[in-house]
């Protein structure tokens, strides 16, 4: 396995990823230098629209790149492994064990001709030295752990036996067979009622506290991760636009985009009969990215220069920034130059 190469207090650490499908029709540029970091134990939500690169960032970590994707620049570094150089077996080893995923729709991700108990068997016996006898046992811990009643039984129900949470506590309890370090959940409550998702939320986060695991919330829905995330990554079109804690991305955000986010929600506050203010106009093609920031087209304070460049990086503070030409404006017309500052240390 790959060696340790960096600062070891970061259990996630990307350095301008840039990743690639390679199609008939051309080079589709789906991360164009994504860069965070992740502690253990923390919490970052990933939002932005569909196709803006939040999932192919998080199944980077685990080598699930799907064909014709390819990894084009940039490192990856996951619990001390260098992600960039491992081979398959080298991944089968980590998936499982060192990260999981919670994939967005349960039915089509459990198999619907093995029972439930055979599908979390599999997992346990394959990543421990568990015989069949113990890994039953450990599946109705698991079974016990997620919240499903009557565990000896729903061990022996297939899929389509159970309801839509059910299935995805199944598929929570999959995930944390081997107590990973890192929890990938892509949009895990999207087909659930309201009710079952506040369930599977709570869950989650009871389960973070009780392992001590950091966890990738990738989501469309802003009250999720202002709910359950500490760090918040606004992505569009493959670059993450703007980076911060929950309370810089709702109460201080600095990116048109992430503005545009917060005043498409609903609020309680609202008077009658209140339109929601939706963001203009489609995605960019990323067939054909533009030279400059990939928001302009739909951004209604563009500037010239927003369509000939993409902008530098503004630091607000250690954590806190975003890519934007009308905060480079702001700190100029201000006499500041504590952003380049930030960026130059």
């Amino acid at each position: 396995m790959a060696e340790e190469t960096r600062d070891n207090k970061y259990l996630v650490d990307i350095e301008h990823e840039r990743l690639s499908f390679f199609t008939p029709a051309g080079e589709v540029k789906a991360l164009n230098d994504v860069s965070f970091k992740m502690k253990e134990g923390e919490v970052l939500g990933i939002v932005g629209e569909s196709g803006s690169g939040k999932s192919v960032t998080a199944y980077s970590l685990m080598g699930l790149t799907a064909y014709p994707g390819r990894l084009i620049g940039g490192t990856i570094e996951f619990n001390g492994h260098h992600i960039n150089d491992m081979t398959e077996a080298e991944f089968r080893q980590i998936r499982g064990n060192e990260v999981s995923i919670i994939f967005q729709d349960p039915m089509t991700s459990l198999n619907p001709v093995y029972t439930v108990g055979n599908q979390i068997e599999e997992v346990i016996r394959l990543h421990t030295n568990k015989n069949k006898a113990e890994a039953r046992e450990r599946a109705k811990e698991l079974l016990t752990l997620v919240g499903i009643n009557e565990p000896e039984k729903r061990l022996k129900q297939y899929p389509h036996e159970l309801s839509g949470g059910m299935r995805q506590r199944v598929m929570i309890a999959i995930a944390l067979a081997c107590e990973p370090k890192l929890l990938i959940a892509d949009e895990p409550t999207t087909a659930l009622d309201v009710t079952i998702q506040a369930q599977i939320l709570e869950l989650m986060m009871e389960l973070r506290d009780k392992l001590g695991m950091a966890i990738i919330m990738i989501t469309h829905d802003l009250g999720i991760v202002a709910s359950m995330c500490e760090k918040i990554a606004v992505m569009y079109a493959g670059r993450i636009v703007e980076y911060g804690t929950t309370d810089d991305i709702f109460y201080n955000p600095r990116h048109e985009y992430t503005k545009g986010l917060i005043k498409s929600i609903p609020r309680l506050d609202a008077k009658d009969h209140e339109r929601l203010v939706p963001i203009e106009g489609t995605p960019v093609d990323m067939l054909n990215p533009p030279a400059g920031c990939p928001f302009a087209p739909r951004c209604d304070s563009c500037m010239k220069i927003c369509l000939r460049e993409m902008p530098p990086v503004t630091y607000f503070s250690d954590v806190h920034y975003t890519q934007c030409w009308l905060n480079q404006k702001a700190e100029f017309e201000a006499g500041s130059m504590t952003g380049k500052e930030a960026a130059d240390e």
